[in-house]
């Protein structure tokens, strides 16, 4: 019998960019694509958001050609999660064993200052969970200290989304930061694609990170084969 896992995603609340009209949220393909690997393990999962309630989505990433978005966004227990996410203050990190940072550029804004977020990370990975992120995502565990002290990425083989995508995205001077450059200025071992926009995974140990949104599936494979078949 394979151990039961439960998984913990997380998504962004937040919603405007600065100067510009259109509103950012969750990259939808980035939860839809990690939870079908995931699915096929029957997973009990939950979704929470640093305030709870209504994920907004990133209005780009409804791409009704993405036959996985549509399969999840229609499917009413996902969808009644993502619209009904837990607070981060209702979160309880020992009943998880997998958490998952989804991306889009709202977390940019939401994720890497919550303390909160960073007390769920920390539990789950010294209780011996495995945490994974992608895209942007990967900026909630930019601040995260182990319970010595010690930065969670300190000395870590990362990836995240890149310079180059943001700027070829045109978002690069909307977003408070760029991810890479703090990804390198926290003393991570980054590394990316040659080619911007195709799937890449770094996986250390018990992190497993994602460089884009394409890569969502990738990570969620892996954290499959991390959690069963090793």
């Amino acid at each position: 019998m394979d151990p039961i896992y439960k998984a913990l995603i997380v998504c962004t609340n937040h919603t405007d960019y600065p100067t510009k009209a259109q509103k950012t949220g969750l990259w939808l393909s980035e939860a839809t694509h990690f939870y079908d690997e995931l699915a096929d393990r029957n997973l009990p999962y939950d979704i929470a958001s640093p305030n709870g309630g209504p994920v907004p989505i990133d209005e780009k990433s409804m791409d009704r050609r993405d036959n996985t978005n549509e399969k999840w966004y229609n499917n009413p227990t996902f969808r009644s999660k993502l619209e009904h996410s837990l607070r981060f203050d209702e979160v309880n990190p020992t009943d998880y064993q997998i958490l998952y940072l989804a991306g889009g550029h709202g977390t940019m804004w939401d994720f890497p200052e919550n303390s909160i977020l960073q007390t769920i990370v920390r539990q789950i990975y010294e209780n011996g969970g495995l945490i994974a992120a992608v895209c942007h995502g990967v900026s909630g565990l930019l601040n995260v200290k182990l319970s010595d002290g010690s930065p969670l990425l300190d000395n870590r083989q990362v990836t995240g989304f890149s310079n180059m995508e943001e700027r070829l995205v045109r978002l690069d001077d909307q977003v408070p930061f760029l991810l890479e450059d703090a990804l390198r200025q926290k003393n991570t071992l980054y590394s990316k694609s040659l080619i911007p926009f195709l799937p890449y995974i770094e996986v250390d140990e018990r992190l497993v990170t994602g460089q884009n949104p394409l890569s969502a599936r990738k990570v969620g494979r892996k954290v499959i084969e991390e959690m069963y078949e090793k």
